[in-house]
Formats: structure tokens, sequence, C-alpha cells
């Protein structure tokens, strides 16, 4: 999910591309954005980046 957001991909476009429910997707969303410890999408990335991780 963290490389799809990466992507730029929508919850809905991530939903469909991994079979599951928007829901869940942003039960995963949330849940990165916690470990993170991040408060918004950009800065979920830009850690991410910094970790190797995408």
């Amino acid at each position: 999910v963290l490389q799809l957001i990466a992507d730029g991909l929508t919850n809905p476009q991530i939903a469909e591309k991994i079979f599951v429910s928007v829901l869940t997707v942003n039960s995963h969303r949330k849940n990165l954005l916690s470990k993170f410890e991040v408060s918004n999408t950009a800065s979920l990335i830009r850690e991410a980046a910094k970790m190797g991780l995408i």
C-alpha cells in the first residue's frame, strides 16, 4: 500500500488494484501515518523515502 500511495494512486484506485475495500485502504493509510508518526501523506512519503522503503 505504501508504494501505491507513493505512486500517486487514490484510495479507490489502490483498493481496486489489490482487491480490497476502500475502507481497508483507509485503515492501512491511517496505520502508516501513525507508525511513521506523521500527519499527512506528503510527510509519510518523505519519511519512507528517507528510510529507503520506497
